[in-house]
């Protein structure tokens, strides 16, 4: 298994990662930065496509799920963050560091580290496509490709819902707890942990390399769990969402199931 392709990733993400970077500073908006993220993995996917000697009907199959994914992710973002400004975390960023470090800090800190792990996320993308063995796709192609597609309906109908949910002007300071989001309090990081242990399994079909690839969804179901996830979002809900630990109380954090039923104070 030639490796070369690997390189040709790794510099594509750099200069994505370093032309984001240029262009938030010229707009003064680092969070331009989180709307890339999925673009990034869309890139990788067609440089290993064109780059790697792989078997064509797995490199199609990842190439077509990691593009739907990351497109969809990517307009979302766009539409969402329309006119908002730069995201709170990064103002902080700005005003602590100052506008002369900044942009140093930035670069190190937010676009290569986000740089860093788009690439090893995305090693089932790369590594399944650049392996000629086995021939043909098989179960766990298929089995992956379910997992995928469980995922992309958690993401996409739970980004809906929501956007749907804080549009109503009646919806001010309540916790959204219908349709998907009664059965998971993160119905879209869910679908993102199903999404990336798909294309895992797509990449298993290739033998150690897939093994080796299974780094890229367990690095980001840690990001999905412990970091930037949901334990980032629900420290802050917490603290300014009246009603959320109650919401908390009854409602899965992660993996979905029935609402449990509360238990009246007596």
């Amino acid at each position: 298994m030639a490796l070369g392709f690997l390189l040709y990733t790794a510099l594509g993400v750099v200069a994505l990662m370093l032309t984001t970077w240029v262009i938030s500073l010229a707009l003064t908006n680092a969070s331009i930065v989180d709307l890339v993220w999925g673009f990034g993995f869309v890139l990788i996917g067609w440089i290993a496509r064109f780059t790697a000697d792989g078997v064509p009907a797995r490199q199609n199959l990842l190439l077509v799920l990691v593009t739907v994914w990351g497109l969809r992710l990517t307009a979302y973002l766009t539409w969402r963050n329309a006119g908002k400004g730069e995201d709170f975390r990064y103002v902080k960023m700005r005003q602590y560091w100052g506008p002369s470090r900044f942009p140093i800090v930035s670069l190190a800190t937010v676009f290569t580290l986000q740089g860093v792990l788009m690439w090893v996320v995305s090693l089932p993308v790369q590594l399944g496509q650049g392996d000629d063995e086995p021939t043909s796709l098989g179960l766990l192609a298929a089995l992956g490709t379910i997992l995928w597609a469980v995922g992309m309906f958690f993401e996409t109908v739970g980004d809906w819902q929501l956007a749907r949910f804080k549009a109503s002007p009646g919806s001010a300071g309540r916790i959204m707890d219908q349709g998907l989001w009664s059965w998971t309090r993160h119905p879209n990081y869910f679908g993102d942990f199903c999404v990336w242990w798909g294309l895992g399994l797509v990449a298993l079909e290739t033998g150690w390399p897939g093994v080796i690839a299974l780094v890229g969804p367990a690095v980001m179901s840690y990001l999905l769990l412990r970091v930037s996830g949901k334990a980032l979002l629900e420290r802050n809900l917490v603290k300014r969402r009246p009603g959320y630990e109650e919401y908390v109380a009854r409602t899965s954090g992660f993996f979905p199931r029935p609402p449990r039923p509360l238990r009246s104070a007596s």
